[in-house]
């Protein structure tokens, strides 16, 4: 009987497999056919080289599928045709907007001329190597568990190190220059700083779920306890001031208090979190003039046209994404038909999304969401699907910063919220980003395959006698 149900346990997780490669194919085919629509638009011909690039793009998602196909064969089979869509979409946008830069910045002859899909494609080849390396070497997650603390510590070295390197242009201090190479370690961060989350809340848990006084009809935690959270938030805040990194510091915070909330269940440790991060932004938006610049820039985007305005105001990007989101209505002007290259030197990173918005409309904007959404949801039924707390925690937490990125990217773009400078996941240019996603994915695809394992396969015979005896 226990032989039967292994049996089809597996069966099961093959079926899951054909159903990820099928997936794979149609995420493939779909962002080759973008391709084809936007090249077909903007020059009335094929893209050149369609086929190779399609080859190749195939060839790498193969590889991937095999390698989740022989080392996590419960995954579950929606986390990587996902992420796949969305890289692909990325990739098709970033060669369509090349052209419209090129042909705009040919006479000028400034940086913005240069492709960037060229050298995106190589951090895609980058990045998934380096997730399917990850795959075939980490048996399983619990591994992390042994070395958070030495995580930890790495992870706090790289977040502080962009406070001693110059500045961009722009005024942000994310960036690790040296010898000419360049690399924005806080998108490794987030994902290192959430492994240690998960290994420090799943020993503290039970003493940050103790009560203390009531205030308001809320139940506080107690003063001896809400210390990691205030360390965590002075953090958040150092980041803020020192780095001028609003997305890094919004992400590093509410990780965590989510995840302090999933290992609690107490709703006063999101109450609380949340008025630190309001108070707290509020403070250094406010005093520190590179976010009160774009605080001001939220609040008024439309005043940079005007002969005297804000010297805060120094850019017109938050109006032109206004008008760019604007144009596309519903449907959109169709891929390559629209004129997203006016954002200037920020539409082939956070604002890329303008070119979504206004080329395939609100209703690629709703889809393009539903697929980030969605697979927020799976890392989500991958920590409800995990027996071990330390592997809830990481899934919640790896899902939570997928999601807060989106939030804070997309959220800064629409004017939801005030720009950031993050880089969209898997759709905007940026080497690090890339690599620190696929990783990220990675690690979902090991996490899935356990919660997987723990729901197909039946628990060994030893336990199983061990649950038909009772105790005496």
């Amino acid at each position: 009987m226990r032989s039967s149900a292994r049996g089809e346990g597996r069966r099961l997780a093959a079926r899951h497999r054909n159903i990820e490669l099928g997936l794979l194919a149609l995420a493939v085919v779909v962002c080759l056919a973008g391709h084809v629509d936007a090249d077909l638009a903007m020059t009335g011909k094929l893209p050149p080289g369609l086929l190779v690039h399609g080859g190749g793009l195939g060839l790498l998602v193969l590889a991937a599928h095999l390698a989740v196909r022989r080392f996590a064969p419960y995954a579950d089979p929606l986390i990587l045709p996902l992420a796949v869509l969305l890289n692909g979409l990325g990739l098709l946008l970033l060669d369509r907007l090349d052209k419209s830069y090129a042909a705009v910045h040919a006479a000028k002859g400034d940086y913005q001329k240069l492709p960037t899909a060229p050298s995106q494609l190589t951090w895609v080849v980058i990045a998934v190597v380096a997730a399917v390396a990850l795959i075939v070497t980490i048996r399983h997650h619990r591994f992390f568990q042994r070395y958070v603390y030495l995580i930890m510590a790495g992870a706090l070295v790289l977040l502080a190190a962009p406070a001693f390197f110059p500045g961009d242009s722009f005024g942000a201090k994310r960036w690790i220059r040296v010898a000419g190479l360049s690399f924005e370690p806080d998108e490794f961060v987030k994902v290192a700083i959430t492994v240690f989350f998960a290994g420090y809340l799943m020993a503290s848990r039970d003493a940050l779920a103790l009560a203390g006084r009531k205030v308001w009809g809320l139940t506080l935690p107690r003063g001896r306890h809400a210390g990691p959270v205030l360390a965590i938030w002075v953090a958040s805040l150092l980041v803020l001031v020192f780095e001028r990194d609003l997305g890094t510091s919004l992400i590093f915070f509410g990780v965590f208090v989510v995840m302090l909330y999933v290992a609690t269940e107490r709703t006063s440790w999101m109450v609380l979190g949340l008025l630190m991060a309001v108070g707290g932004a509020a403070v250094v938006g406010t005093l520190e003039p590179h976010v009160h610049g774009r605080v001001e820039a939220w609040l008024h985007p439309l005043d940079i046209y005007l002969p005297v305005h804000d010297k805060a105001l120094v850019s017109d990007q938050p109006a032109e994404a206004l008008f760019s989101l604007a144009t596309g209505h519903l449907t959109g002007t169709g891929l390559g038909e629209g004129r997203p290259w006016l954002i200037g030197f920020a539409g082939r990173s956070d604002f890329i999304f303008t070119t979504i918005g206004e080329e395939l409309g609100l209703t690629g904007v709703t889809a393009v969401l539903l697929v980030y959404g969605l697979l927020v949801q799976r890392g989500l039924r991958t920590a409800v699907g995990l027996s071990d707390p330390f592997g809830k925690l990481l899934a919640t937490g790896l899902s939570a910063a997928l999601a807060l990125q989106v939030f804070v990217v997309v959220g800064g773009v629409s004017g939801l919220i005030p720009l950031t400078g993050k880089a969209l996941p898997f759709l905007a240019a940026g080497g690090s980003s890339m690599v620190a996603n696929w990783l990220m994915i990675a690690l979902l695809v090991k996490l899935s395959d356990s919660a997987g394992r723990t729901a197909l396969e039946p628990p060994p015979a030893s336990n199983l006698v061990t649950a038909a005896v009772p105790a005496v």
